[in-house]
């Protein structure tokens, strides 16, 4: 595949012979959907290895809908199962940054709370804090602080699902944009129904929530590195951040 085909696929940070490294955008599902086939990340990425049949792409790590930021992919299962192995045990180390609203009060804190499935919710994926959850603990620092919103390094120490979202709206911190874990859970179900609409922005303000992961690096058992990657903030990120937090 050329240059400009490449491109409208993905942004790559590195490919070796068993890895492919990318810096997915915002609002690109990475499982299979409905859609045409530039409609989510693995069906781009058949696309991409077309013409190579001997590889099988699969995430070794994954990110929402909405999060934009660095995404592993593993080009066999060997390398795949490998990764996992390291990443599933406690030897990634992921940096994200979130706009959120409000100024917290100190400049750095830990939350450890449980995660699980909230009960009875019309959501099915939404996750909230339960004393009978799973294990989540997630480290953050205050990058920039205003009275309105504030600029924050998220370090999660564990990978549950939406885990950065809940935590930081549970301590009032929710990410500007999420419309899950913000405001209203029901704006996500009327987004799901109308699409983003100006009654949408007036509560949001950003079409998509603004987390962002901009860093993943994996080590082996020994202690050596198997890899660094890292991506820029994407456009809107940055736009929102220098405009609302000074950034």
């Amino acid at each position: 595949m050329n240059a400009a085909a490449t491109e409208s696929l993905f942004d790559i940070i590195e490919e070796s012979a068993d890895l492919l490294a990318l810096n997915k955008p915002g609002n690109l599902v990475c499982h299979p959907t409905k859609g045409d086939e530039y409609s989510s990340l693995i069906s781009r990425l058949r696309l991409y290895f077309a013409d190579k049949p001997e590889v099988q792409p699969s995430f070794v790590n994954r990110l929402d809908r909405e999060t934009s930021g660095v995404i592993l992919i593993a080009k066999n299962p060997e390398t795949h199962a490998s990764l996992q192995r390291d990443y599933i045990n406690g030897r990634a180390e992921k940096i994200y940054f979130a706009v959120v609203h409000g100024a917290p009060r100190e400049t750095e804190g830990e939350i450890n709370q449980p995660l699980a499935r909230e009960p009875d919710c019309e959501v099915r994926t939404k996750q909230s804090i339960q004393p009978t959850g799973a294990v989540s603990v997630t480290r953050w620092k205050a990058c920039k602080v205003t009275p309105k919103f504030s600029l924050l390094e998220v370090r999660p120490q564990s990978g549950r699902l939406h885990q950065i979202r809940v935590h930081l709206s549970s301590i009032g911190h929710p990410i500007v944009g999420d419309k899950l874990y913000g405001p209203d859970h029901r704006l996500y179900l009327q987004f799901i129904e109308t699409g983003w609409t100006p009654e949408l922005e007036k509560q949001l303000l950003t079409p998509r929530q603004m987390l962002h992961a901009s860093e993943l690096k994996i080590q082996r058992a020994d202690g050596s590195e198997i890899g660094h990657w890292k991506a820029p903030l994407p456009a809107d990120f940055r736009a929102f951040a220098e405009k609302h937090c000074g950034e």
